[in-house]
């Protein structure tokens, strides 16, 4: 065999061999992957309940997480009647793939959070921003029409100004304690109202600059809480 035929087979070795090392290292760092992202998810929501925590959301293990939701979270599905759909977990559903379907066909996750300090029901909403998705979770007391806490996530607004609704904590602190229901029991929702929230009842106070994340965190919280009144009307 010539020089030019063992070069060829020594690479040939030498990527094979590189090949079955990287497929290795990623399966070996897959289920780490996944289990990350589960507790990422599992930790913004439980940021809408963090004041309700012994430790903040930011300050638990991820440990701590896990036994929390597998103690403490039930995890119910809906769909847009309000009917309970078996054989499904709320982490399980991904809004993003779901807002692609008809409105009549989508499905809802649930979380009841069940502490010492009260029962809180945690909605997912999701609507859009400026430049692409927003999102966020919203907690409910027991009454079922005062927020005990919420927290906001997007996938591109514009650090400083619609980013605000995620890298400002005082954005999120503003929804707790507010109410979606008007004194004659008129479902409202929370308003983030440009400037300075005019009624403190039912809105707070926009972010600067960012009027239209802002729009879309108000349709996307009157829009997506309302979706589940269905089911909490009736519990």
């Amino acid at each position: 065999m010539d020089s030019t035929g063992k070069i060829v087979i020594f690479v040939l070795i030498l990527t094979s061999i590189a090949a079955v090392s990287l497929t290795g290292l990623r399966e070996a760092t897959l289920s780490r992957s996944i289990q990350n992202e589960v507790v990422f998810n599992k930790r913004a929501i439980l940021a809408s309940v963090g004041n309700y925590l012994e430790k903040s959301p930011s300050q638990l293990s991820d440990d701590e997480v896990l036994q929390i939701f597998d103690e403490k979270m039930e995890q119910v599905v809906l769909n847009m009647t309000g009917e309970v759909q078996e054989g499904i977990k709320a982490e399980d559903v991904d809004l993003a793939k779901e807002r692609k379907k008809p409105e009549e066909e989508r499905m809802l996750p649930l979380y009841v959070y069940n502490s010492d300090k009260g029962k809180f029901y945690i909605l997912s909403v999701r609507g859009n921003g400026l430049w692409d998705e927003i999102w966020g979770t919203i907690a409910l007391k027991d009454d079922k029409k005062t927020i005990a806490g919420a927290s906001f996530d997007h996938k591109g607004e514009t650090p400083g100004l619609g980013a605000e609704i995620k890298d400002n904590p005082t954005f999120a602190v503003q929804f707790e304690g507010k109410q979606i229901y008007s004194n004659a029991g008129d479902y409202t929702g929370v308003v983030v109202r440009k400037g300075k929230a005019q009624d403190k009842t039912f809105e707070v106070d926009g972010i600067t600059g960012a009027t239209v994340t802002s729009n879309g965190v108000t349709e996307m919280l009157v829009r997506g809480i309302a979706y589940y009144k269905p089911y909490l009307d009736k519990i």
